[in-house]
């Protein structure tokens, strides 16, 4: 049977992919997929999670029909339960605010003790993570060995840079923030002067917290994020708490020490503590925990929550409709009992067969890479081969399902006590691992979620089923196809393990320098050049993108892309032009169309602030000009747009 090859109409002939690559393997997919009002962007990524939500609604609706979903405690009981009161719209808006009246009134008695230890262990396990937060995870020198990690908090906003950087558009939202808090303040009781006190309190203490967390920057430097310190530094040094008594409150024993994350943070955050009367911590606290639960609650404050961090801050013009938000809900919580059901229906053992075989050969390319890289030392070599070697694969699924029976759905409850019920059992948990080796065979993504990760603390590259469908992975389309889609995202994450961040880890996951020195010189000068190259791409008037924030994501992208083409190379295939055009401009037209989509304006702004990945169009202009195959698929020469000079282009891997 002949393979399927490029779809002519995603392409834009009339634009010269000499000029704008991008434009040219993705225009006509643009304009055959409009973003509509719901979305800030639109792109492959989002039609295959639209269908992939359609087929998890399916399976979730016909759960209700299910006879075990009638059996309180099965796991079509609670799947099919939760689903429905999500979508109770008539139920929830009679409800208002009044399913958080127990967490209110609970947190005006955690008050009156004055009992600092107290009060934050109660938030902290699983209510809310004001002021700093904790949780359990692998120990970054010994990867085998759980440990408890203390670390910042978030802020409303997403970005320290909303409240510190007195710009144009940080002033608009900010006063949409303020009305925002305002208006839920009011929507759950508070009067306009009482709601007006809490605004300026908030507002006080998130910025004060951004003045003293970490940049994005330092947060992805895993060696700033690792500091031991045993209980009785910790007293001595961060005086937030009575730790031994905070320990207590959160049900945790023997804890001989922590990680630290930020240091700095956690050094001031308890001054920021003791500087604040009652009341202040009472209005902050109430308001933190009513932001967080907009989304379960009535219409006025789902439009609330909307109205702020869609319309203002992204540029969204509608929200989703319930059903979604309510089924990615649901498929959160109970992730794998949904993913069971998921892969035994779409994803078949010949879609694993195929992508281990393409992992395998992903490998022996990379592995290739870097036996033949000049700049690194054959004693560094070895040891990235053993890395390399040792690094784990999962595809498509666990092999053992968690266990939610702990979990009750009651629908004699609210929507949100039993989300809230839930997220203190996931906290639970989280805290229980303290006491267990790390479990390596444990997923960190649904089977169901449309994303892939590589952990550089275990060492292991993840490829749900959700992202193994078309247009990233099709059996029936040509190996140049897939090997630009499918093969470049898992290049990319085995990249990952040897990018700025995964390099300081060693073959076990531990944080450790393993390179010669010299090696790490040259990796350093080579990404200080990748980093100059996207920082002079301006993304918005005036704002340019952020090259070292994306260094990470950059150096996977193109180490992906010089990966998955050197093990295309490999297949023995019959390689063929189709519709004219060659199997190496199919490749790179495939990689081109995993970014295809559109972005609005406000969207482009937020994501340089959070996201550590490039914009679509920068992961292939800016990266194809340092990919010298690129140039000989598209006869790109000196004078062309998408041309770069050899002396300044970057090959890291």
């Amino acid at each position: 049977m002949d393979k399927k090859g490029i779809d002519i109409t995603n392409l834009n002939k009339n634009i010269d992919p000499k000029k704008d690559f991008y434009e040219y393997a993705c225009g006509g997919w643009i304009e055959k997929n409009p973003m509509t009002d719901e979305y800030t962007s639109y792109g492959t990524f989002d039609v295959l999670r639209e269908n992939t939500r359609k087929q998890l609604q399916e399976l979730i609706l016909t759960l209700s029909s299910d006879p075990k979903a009638k059996e309180k405690g099965s796991i079509a009981q609670k799947i099919s339960d939760l689903y429905n009161m999500g979508m109770d719209e008539k139920r929830l808006n009679e409800e208002k605010s009044n399913p958080l009246k127990e967490t209110l009134e609970q947190l005006k008695e955690k008050l009156k003790g004055n009992n600092r230890e107290s009060l934050l262990g109660w938030l902290h396990y699983g209510i809310d993570d004001s002021f700093f937060s904790s949780g359990v995870g692998p120990d970054p020198a010994d990867s085998n060995v759980n440990i408890l990690h203390i670390g910042e908090t978030g802020l409303s906003l997403g970005d320290r840079d909303y409240y510190l950087e007195d710009n144009e558009i940080n002033q608009k939202i900010l006063k949409a923030f303020e009305e925002y808090i305002k208006k839920i303040m009011m929507l759950a009781g508070y009067d306009e002067k009482d709601a007006e006190r809490v605004k300026d309190t908030v507002l006080s203490i998130e910025k004060r917290i951004a003045e003293i967390k970490m940049t994005r920057e330092d947060r992805r430097n895993p060696v700033l994020r690792h500091n031991i310190y045993n209980i009785e530094e910790l007293q001595k040094e961060f005086k937030v708490a009575d730790w031994e008594k905070y320990f207590e409150a959160l049900n945790l024993s023997k804890i001989e020490k922590v990680n630290v994350t930020s240091v700095e943070f956690l050094k001031k955050i308890g001054n920021i503590l003791d500087s604040l009367t009652p009341q202040e911590i009472e209005d902050y606290l109430t308001y933190s925990i009513i932001s967080n639960s907009t989304g379960l609650m009535s219409d006025d404050f789902i439009d609330a929550d909307f109205e702020m961090f869609g319309k203002v801050m992204s540029g969204q013009k509608e929200k989703q409709p319930r059903w979604k938000r309510v089924m990615g809900l649901v498929s959160s919580m109970f992730g794998e009992a949904v993913g069971e059901l998921y892969v035994a229906k779409y994803f078949p053992q010949e879609n694993k067969d195929y992508m281990l075989n393409l992992v395998e050969n992903l490998r022996k390319s990379l592995s290739k890479h870097i036996s033949e890289t000049e700049w690194m030392s054959d004693e560094t070599k070895e040891k990235a081969q053993e890395k390399l070697k040792d690094m784990t694969v999962k595809i498509g699924y666990p092999d053992k399902w968690k266990d939610y029976s702990e979990i009750e759905i009651d629908p004699e409850e609210s929507f949100l006590e039993n989300v809230q019920k839930a997220s203190v059992w996931f906290t639970k948990d989280n805290y229980s691992k303290l006491t267990k080796p790390v479990d390596k065979t444990e997923w960190h993504m649904t089977p169901q979620t449309v994303n892939a990760y590589y952990s550089p603390i275990v060492n292991e590259i993840c490829f749900p089923a959700g992202i193994l469908q078309p247009p990233y992975f099709d059996l029936k389309a040509d190996d140049a196809i897939n090997y630009g889609a499918i093969g470049v995202v898992i290049g990319h994450e085995m990249t990952h393990g040897f990018d700025d961040q995964g390099r300081q880890f060693d073959k076990n996951g531990n944080l450790t320098d393993w390179w010669a020195p010299e090696d790490a010189e040259r990796f350093n000068k080579l990404a200080d050049k990748l980093v100059d190259q996207f920082d002079k791409i301006e993304i918005a008037p005036g704002v340019n993108a952020n090259g070292r924030f994306t260094l990470g994501e950059n150096i996977a992208d193109q180490g992906g892309l010089n990966v998955a083409l050197t093990a295309y190379s490999l297949v023995e295939n019959e390689k063929k032009d189709l519709e004219g055009i060659t199997p190496l401009q199919r490749f790179f037209i495939s990689y081109a169309g995993v970014w295809a989509g559109s972005i609005r304006d406000e969207e482009k702004l937020v994501r340089t602030k959070t996201d550590p990945h490039s914009l679509g169009k920068n992961r292939v202009n800016a990266t194809l000009k340092n990919i010298k195959p690129f140039f000989e698929a598209f006869d790109i020469k000196e004078g062309d747009d998408m041309f770069m000079p050899e002396e300044e282009r970057v090959t890291i891997w």
